[in-house]
């Protein structure tokens, strides 16, 4: 699924990156802990969380997650998204809660695969 495709499922506001828009994503991890996203993520995984802290950005840069969506509305501060536009990234928001997110992104094809595996 492209980042375009998430935006519309999520109904999200593109916050940086839209450059990135059309690349593929295969799968998806929800997490708090960013410790769980450093254990699990593998390869092409947007990441979701409730998180919003520059750690967010500096661990999804180790894990190659090219795509951070940050939900319950929450919305990063400028220094945030700043970094996160330094590196390259996407960062999303929306109003769903994790798991409706999460459910919505699976309901329209994104699994797990690659992040628990």
């Amino acid at each position: 699924m492209k980042i375009r495709e998430i935006v519309d499922v999520l109904n999200a506001e593109i916050l940086t990156g839209e450059k990135n828009l059309d690349m593929e994503i295969s799968s998806a991890c929800g997490a708090d802990l960013m410790s769980d996203v450093m254990a699990y993520v593998k390869e092409n995984v947007a990441l979701l969380t409730g998180l919003v802290n520059p750690q967010v950005v500096r661990t999804a840069e180790m894990m190659d997650i090219s795509v951070i969506i940050f939900v319950r509305g929450k919305k990063p501060e400028e220094k945030i998204i700043s970094l996160a536009e330094e590196m390259g990234m996407t960062i999303l928001t929306t109003k769903h809660p994790m798991f409706i997110a999460c459910g919505k992104l699976y309901s329209a094809g994104i699994r797990g695969r690659g992040v628990w595996d």
